[in-house]
């Protein structure tokens, strides 16, 4: 909520007087900005790239606007509408246009920490999404179809058969999968599961489980694995890279791909492996607070979006053992 005695300067587009006019254009202080993420609010690196990624966009709009130049005083109401209506004539989904305008708003809540005269963030609204109850997740025939679609007689197949495995077994989100590393699985030869400790979204610890299945698959593409680079799951494609570690976007190709080849609906993303997950776990009767913590949701509001499940078991239950039907 903002102060009323910020309110009364902010009304008037005047600036408080602890408030400065900064004559650095918005674009200039983007790089400050990603800094003060990393040290201030110790995103994780993941996080500032995703927020330099969307602050391009808007990077990109000043700059075909002729507005390179515009300082954060005088940035509008305008143009932050207009702003909107460029994304939102971009084809771009509900959620996806939240992306954008959450990057923006925390430049501006930036400004306004450092005192920088601004619009403040809360000027910004964020458009309805789809309703969270909509939820997409893959049934286990479904999931089976998928993990059966790779080659595995070659060592990309095999390498994506245990992507794929991970994905389902662990619930990791996809940035936490291309962070892996060989050195996390020298030992699991004798092992029939797996446990892994890894440092998810902003920077919380987990702990994530691999199923004896998913292990089975990871160590038959470990054993094909005669190099020496240091990445779990690595490109064989073109030129050897500096850098063969899998992306966030190759891992999504790879996703989409098998979902094609095995018939199954077209949604199907990395992500889509851990919702199903946890749409699982609750028809198998888990608790949405035991899910929250193998999902590392901060908050029990995250996992909530699984409750069509949890209300679709409570009604049959309810159909089956209520009394009423008796009487």
């Amino acid at each position: 909520m903002v102060n009323r005695h910020l309110l009364y300067w902010l009304i008037r587009n005047i600036p408080p007087p602890f408030m400065k006019k900064s004559n650095t254009p918005i674009i200039k202080h983007i790089p400050d900005f990603l800094d003060y993420c990393a040290v201030e609010k110790g995103l994780s690196d993941n996080t500032q790239k995703n927020y330099s990624c969307y602050l391009n966009k808007f990077k990109l709009w000043l700059k075909n606007n002729g507005k390179e130049d515009l300082k954060p005083h005088q940035l509008s109401n305008e143009d932050i509408w207009k702003y909107r209506l460029f994304l939102s004539r971009n084809n771009l989904d509900k959620s996806t246009q939240n992306y954008y305008l959450i990057a923006l708003r925390a430049i501006l809540s930036y400004f306004s920490d450092r005192d920088i005269h601004s619009l403040p963030a809360d000027k910004i609204k964020l458009p309805k999404g789809k309703n969270k109850d909509s939820v997409k997740f893959l049934t286990l025939e479904q999931i089976e179809k998928l993990f059966s679609a790779p080659n595995t007689k070659s060592i990309t197949g095999l390498r994506d058969r245990a992507i794929l495995e991970t994905l389902f077994s662990t619930g990791l989100r996809i940035g936490e999968l291309i962070t892996l590393n060989r050195e996390q699985f020298e030992n699991i030869e004798n092992k029939k599961d797996y446990e892994l400790s890894i440092i998810g979204k902003g920077n919380y610890p987990r702990t994530v489980y691999f199923s004896e299945r998913a292990l089975d698959w990871l160590k038959k593409y470990l054993k094909t694995r005669k190099d020496k680079e240091k990445p779990l799951f690595i490109s064989y494609k073109g030129k050897k890279a500096e850098e063969p570690r899998l992306t966030a976007r190759s891992i999504e190709r790879i996703v989409k791909k098998y979902a094609i080849k095995a018939g199954i609906p077209v949604f199907t993303t990395p992500h889509t492996l851990r919702h199903s997950l946890a749409t699982d776990f609750l028809n198998q009767g888990v608790d949405l607070r035991t899910i929250q913590e193998f999902l590392g949701h901060r908050s029990i509001t995250s996992t909530q979006i699984y409750t069509h499940v949890t209300n679709k078991r409570l009604r049959e239950i309810h159909r089956r053992f209520h009394s009423g039907r008796k009487l």
